[in-house]
């Protein structure tokens, strides 16, 4: 087993050195939650794994989600009652076991405006879902509120015609921390990740029919090899049709890309202490609290555009606040918005549902498409998933390595990632209550030490042996902001980031929670990592660079452009970095 899940920057030669000798039992093809599951699951029964990510792990979806793991309380009203059963209890797993560091319960409020219609029929769906979750729950269980209990907790929403409310629990994640954490479980496990190593192309054994595994392309350096595996797994989300064209398959469904926007706003502008969630025409919106800011979102519309980067409109914005200022009392314009993202769901329908064309040409609205997940083995020796929840992550992984190991040889063993803390999960709570002798024994504050373990669990004494070492890694990173530059040497050295994109916008999360999206902090991101990397000057500029017209470009789309914050603090970076050389 690897020490600790350790995915290290500085010995990213070696691994690929790995991936191009060694023959593997299960070579997966994504990077996201499910690719990253899968290579867990599949490594946690003793196979031989290899995971490679195009970009960076959690680049796509899996860091544009809505940062919820829940049950799916509108699922009810379509009879979906197998996935919210499903979700409740995944959700419950994370929560009480698999990851309760990352994973943690957060109260939602549901205001009600018909009280003779509305409480009974909200109550039942409630007390389903209560009951789906059966009697040992890690959450509390619903409440009724009256309109005056409402507006204690949230006097954010407007009294007007406001006839009581239902609080009810969910949990909420960080959703690229989870997916690196499982990527680092599986590493644990001895699977071999590698990230900016894209498939362009699927080997067929001797036989010309069996895939045996996948030409790659290193991304870094243009490189071209081969990974040879038993069989391929496919965990490649709204890529996934493409990865069946490289290997000249039809497979028994096509993915529908639905487009999810969110927006960042301060906390500040909605006064409440909960969650909240609201019934819209089309589907439902969500008042997320993330620190110092709120969450707000989603839409729920079809994508034909750029898969890499999907754009927020300005009609996504619009949408938004105008969902939420039917319910405040004071409304929530542009000049709130902090950030905005949008990710990609990937929906499955069957080949042959005209309904794939989308809704725009007569077929089923995306809020209608079933968010189950769907396994297909189109050719010996692959397997590919797409569909489903951020929360049934692990019951999709299960599903996709028990379909590619069903002909195997040989025995393998079922699923034990039920049973399968991740790391930094084992032990927490004896850390936590020795939180104070951490910030003693460290000499850090005990604030720092809550908001590493918050991050990281039990590994959290990796990060303060980094700052043991370099007293000065102990500053903050960003002022108002609880990261600290250790965890930058720390997302190099642990955390496989190769690029301060990696930084910024994944193992950190300032490029949506810093209203100049961490533009400011970039060049010294650049210059810890690079002390890492071995990064020459001209180096540490052009990665600067890079993510400073990442940022731009978001910025100055004609369709973001007007609402999202820190274009000209990004302009004058720019500016910075191109006089300094």
């Amino acid at each position: 087993m690897a020490s600790n899940g350790v995915l290290d920057a500085r010995e990213r030669s070696a691994t690929l050195s790995r991936l191009a000798s060694e023959r593997f039992d299960v070579l997966v093809i994504g990077g996201g939650i499910t690719g990253a599951g899968a290579a867990l699951d599949a490594a946690s029964r003793g196979l031989r794994v290899a995971l490679v990510e195009a970009r960076d792990l959690a680049s796509g979806t899996s860091s544009r989600s809505s940062k919820l793991i829940h049950g799916g309380l509108r699922y009810l009203e379509q009879f979906d009652f197998k996935l919210v059963y499903e979700a409740l209890r995944e959700r419950d797993l994370l929560v009480s076991k698999l990851a309760p560091h990352l994973v943690k319960p957060v109260s939602f409020l549901y205001p009600l405006y018909k009280k003779v219609v509305e409480r009974p029929y909200v109550g039942a769906g409630l007390a389903l879902y209560d009951a789906m979750e059966g009697t040992r729950r890690p959450v509390p269980h619903h409440r009724h509120l009256t309109a005056r209990g409402a507006l204690r907790l949230a006097p954010a929403l407007s009294p007007e015609r406001l006839a009581g409310a239902m609080r009810y629990y969910d949990a909420q994640v960080d959703d690229a921390r989870h997916t690196l954490t499982v990527a680092r479980t599986a590493a644990a496990h001895s699977a071999v990740v590698a990230t900016r190593v894209s498939a362009v192309s699927l080997v067929r054994g001797p036989d010309g029919v069996r895939v045996a595994g996948a030409r790659v392309r290193d991304e870094e350096t243009g490189r071209l090899f081969d990974v040879h595996a038993e069989v391929v797994v496919v965990c490649a989300g709204v890529w996934t049709d493409l990865v069946h064209e490289l290997a000249g398959v039809r497979a028994g469904y096509r993915v529908r890309m639905s487009k999810g926007v969110h927006i960042v706003v301060p906390r500040s502008a909605v006064q409440a202490d909960t969650g909240m969630i609201l019934r819209t025409e089309k589907s439902v919106l969500f008042f997320i609290p993330w620190g110092e800011r709120w969450i707000v979102g989603t839409t729920d519309t079809d994508f034909t555009g750029d898969r890499a980067e999907p754009r927020v409109c300005a009609e996504d914005v619009d949408y938004i606040l105008n969902a939420a200022n039917r319910v405040l009392v004071r409304p929530l314009t542009r000049a709130d918005v902090i950030a905005a993202y949008a990710g990609l769901r990937p929906l499955v329908e069957p080949v042959g549902d005209g309904s794939a064309k989308g809704a725009a040409k007569g077929g089923k609205p995306t809020t209608k498409v079933s968010r189950e997940h769907v396994v297909d083995v189109p050719v010996p020796g692959l397997a590919s998933i797409a569909g489903g929840k951020f929360t049934t992550y692990r019951l999709m992984a299960r599903d996709v390595v028990d379909a590619a190991v069903a002909d195997f040889d040989r025995s393998v063993p079922a699923s034990v990632t039920e049973q399968l803390p991740l790391l930094g999960a084992d032990g927490l709570a004896g850390v936590q209550a020795g939180a104070g002798r951490l910030a003693e024994d460290y000499r850090v504050p005990r604030a720092v030490v809550s908001h590493l373990i918050d991050r990281y669990g039990t590994l959290a004494g990796e990060v303060l042996d980094l700052i043991r070492a370099d007293a000065a890694l102990a500053r903050p990173l960003c002022e108002g902001f609880p990261y600290l530059r250790a965890e930058v040497v720390y997302a190099v050295t642990h955390e496989d980031a190769l690029h301060v994109e990696d930084v910024l916008m994944r193992r950190m999360r300032l490029s949506i929670e810093s209203a100049d999206s961490g533009t400011e902090v970039a060049a010294e991101v650049a210059l810890i990592m690079g002390r890492q990397l071995g990064w020459s000057r001209r180096r540490r500029a052009a990665e600067t660079r890079r993510y400073l017209e990442l940022i731009a470009a978001e910025q100055t789309t004609p369709a973001a452009g007007a609402f999202v914050m820190g274009a000209d603090v990004a302009d004058a970076a720019l500016a910075g970095v191109a006089a300094a050389g």
